[in-house]
C-alpha cells in the first residue's frame, strides 16, 4: 500500500445524488452505521470473555464480523454471489482490490483478518474498527521482511487466517494489476511448513446502464463522495466473489514464483484482468 495510487487518463463520472439519493444516504447511512458500530460495541464487549479464555485466539468475535458483512449487502440493496468458499485452516488468502467495499465483500464469506498498511491504525473511526476487529499492521517495505515475517508467524500459530491486496492499491476494478511480491516473503518461514495461500477474485458488475468502473475506489477519489455514491444508489449492481483452490507454499522456490501463481489464479475468474497501470516491483 505504499505504491502510488492507481490512476487512469479517463476520468470517474460525477455522482450526483437527486433529492432521492440523498433520501437512500440518510435512510442507509443510518441503518448501516448502527449495524457496523452497534455490532461493533457487542464485538468489544464479548472480546473481554474471549481474551482471557482464548488469548489471541479469537473463536466468537470474528462471526460478529461476519454477520455485520452480509447484512451490510442487504443494508444497500446490492446481490453478493460467492463461487466457492474459504478454506477453513490457518493460512493467507490474496486477492484483487477495487474498492473499500472489497472489506465487505471478502468478509462475508467467512471469518478473516486484513493486513494493513501501520497508518491506518491512527485514523479516526477506521482505524478504530480495524483495530477491534483485529487487522494485522506492517510496514509494506523490504527493510520491515523480518517484522512482517513475525508478524505473520504469530498470527497464523494462533489460528488466524489473514489477507492482504498484493497489487498494493485500489483500481477501477476492470483490470486485475500485477501483484507485489514482497509480502509474499514473509510466508516462506520453518516455522510455517504447511502454510497455504488461496487465491480470491473479486469482480463488481456495475448498476445496469452505468459506467463499469462504477464501483471502483481510485486516484484522488475522496472518500466521503464514494461513501455517498454507495448509499445514494437507486438500483445497485451486484458483486460476484470466487475462491479459488489453495496454494501450498513449500511448491514453490521463491516469493515471485508463488506471487505470480496467485496473480494468475485471480486473473483466471475476472472478465478484464489486463495488467495495465503498473510494474511488478518487489
Amino acid at each position: 500500500m505504499n505504491s502510488p495510487t492507481w490512476r487512469s487518463e479517463e476520468a470517474p463520472e460525477v455522482f450526483r445524488p437527486g433529492l432521492l439519493g440523498w433520501i437512500l444516504v440518510a435512510f442507509r447511512g443510518v441503518a448501516l452505521g448502527g449495524l457496523v458500530f452497534g455490532c461493533f460495541g457487542i464485538l468489544l464487549l464479548v472480546r473481554l470473555f474471549e481474551r482471557p479464555f482464548f488469548g489471541s485466539r479469537r473463536p466468537w468475535t470474528p462471526q460478529i464480523v461476519v454477520f455485520v458483512c452480509r447484512n451490510a449487502f442487504r443494508v444497500l440493496g446490492m446481490r453478493l454471489e460467492i463461487n466457492g468458499s474459504p478454506v477453513n485452516r490457518p493460512g493467507v488468502i490474496v486477492s484483487n482490490h477495487s474498492s473499500w467495499l472489497d472489506i465487505f465483500t471478502l468478509n462475508a464469506a467467512g471469518p478473516l483478518y486484513f493486513v494493513s498498511k501501520a497508518e491506518v491504525a491512527s485514523w479516526p473511526g477506521i482505524g478504530w474498527l480495524a483495530r477491534g476487529t483485529g487487522t494485522v499492521f506492517v510496514q509494506r517495505e523490504r527493510r520491515e521482511a523480518g517484522n512482517q515475517k513475525s508478524a505473520f508467524e504469530e498470527r497464523l500459530a494462533a489460528g488466524h487466517r489473514i489477507l492482504f491486496f498484493p497489487e498494493g492499491t485500489s483500481s477501477d476494478g476492470r483490470r486485475v494489476l500485477p501483484f507485489k511480491s514482497t509480502l509474499f516473503a514473509a510466508l516462506f518461514s520453518n516455522r510455517l511448513p504447511e502454510l497455504w495461500v488461496q487465491p480470491v477474485t473479486v469482480v463488481y458488475h456495475a448498476p445496469e446502464g452505468a459506467d463499469p468502473r462504477y464501483y471502483g475506489w481510485w486516484g484522488n477519489m475522496e472518500f466521503g463522495s464514494h461513501v455517498v455514491k454507495t448509499l445514494g444508489t437507486r438500483r445497485h449492481g451486484r458483486v460476484e466473489v470466487t475462491w479459488h483452490e489453495p496454494l501450498r507454499v513449500a511448491d514453490f522456490a521463491e516469493r515471485k514464483a508463488l506471487a505470480a501463481k496467485a496473480e494468475a489464479r485471480v486473473r483466471s475468474a475476472h472478465p478484464q484482468g489486463s495488467a495495465e497501470g503498473a510494474d511488478e516491483s518487489g
